[in-house]
């Protein structure tokens, strides 16, 4: 049986490789609640959205704080997410949960969201390489200050832009992964010729949204764990400070790869042995009669 301890832990962990490499948090929290403590996949993915939406509350405040967001982006990206996320939602608790497929369905989808999350974070170096080739420096210089340039270039690839929240909404929803890493590479695909810590801003503040309104459609259907959410963020916290600071002195090429390799692991479990197992119908409630008695075989005796 696990207590508070052991949780704390957990948040140490997964706060200490988002401070160092700047990723783990969903992709990292969802896998370790399911495979190691053994949580209830759906309760998992509910309970990790709302810690990612807190965690990275802070890192959106300091973008918003030094003028990195691109708010049409996250305006258009929120007006494709969030709707999907509510569908998706909607589908799950009307038509899934109480299928015997509906774990097998969650435990499926993260597996391979964890899969291409791990092969981003292994070759992440070579992909960075192939869009720094696309990209413009000479561009890039009088694009950063130009605003109008960005708002209109938003405006010509806004079907695009809320085609990828809609993406993303279907697949957060469903895995509690792929806000950050596939959200940041999506954007950078459609916009070249944007400074990163741009995309990484407007990203970042996307994520915030999506997480917090898939968490909430979870905390509905009861898929939340409040006193879990708490050890963790209670761990995560001060270990994303701690690994932020001393991030400069590790070996963060070694770790992402280690990191990507556990990820990708862990997906390729999840897609070949999902979770199958039926979720336990909710009890019938039981009327008695003032005065009756129930006994064993439940028959009831006047």
């Amino acid at each position: 049986m696990f207590g508070p301890f052991e949780f704390i832990m957990a948040g140490v962990l997964v706060g200490f490789c988002v401070g160092i490499t700047g990723v783990g948090g969903g992709s990292l929290m969802t896998p370790i609640l399911i495979s190691l403590f053994r949580i209830e996949p759906h309760i998992a993915i509910g309970t990790d959205l709302l810690y990612a939406a807190i965690s990275k509350f802070c890192g959106s405040l300091v973008h918003a704080k030094k003028m990195n967001i691109v708010w049409p982006i996250v305006i258009w990206l929120a007006a494709g997410s969030i709707p999907a996320s509510f569908a998706t939602h909607w589908v799950l608790d009307n038509y899934l949960s109480q299928s015997a497929n509906y774990k097998m369905v969650l435990t499926m989808v993260l597996g391979f969201m964890l899969t291409l999350t791990g092969i981003s974070i292994m070759f992440r170096a070579q992909i960075e390489a192939l869009f720094n080739k696309i990209r413009s420096k000479d561009v890039l210089e009088d694009y950063s200050l130009d605003y109008e340039k960005e708002s209109l270039q938003t405006k010509s690839k806004r079907a695009y832009i809320i085609l990828m929240g809609i993406i993303l909404g279907v697949f957060v929803t469903l895995s509690s992964v792929g806000a950050g890493a596939f959200g940041i590479m999506a954007l950078v695909l459609m916009f070249p010729n944007l400074p990163m810590i741009r995309i990484i801003g407007s990203d970042v503040v996307h994520a915030v949204l999506l997480t917090f309104v898939a968490g909430m459609g979870h905390m509905t259907s009861g898929n939340v764990d409040f006193h879990l959410l708490g050890w963790l963020l209670c761990g995560s916290i001060p270990a994303i400070i701690i690994g932020t600071l001393i991030s400069s002195r590790l070996p963060e090429k070694l770790i992402r790869k280690i990191l990507g390799i556990t990820l990708f692991a862990l997906g390729l479990n999840f897609m070949i042995n999902p979770i199958k197992a039926k979720p336990a119908a909710k009890p019938a409630a039981a009327y008695v009669l003032p005065g009756a008695a129930v006994s064993a075989d439940k028959s009831v005796n006047v």
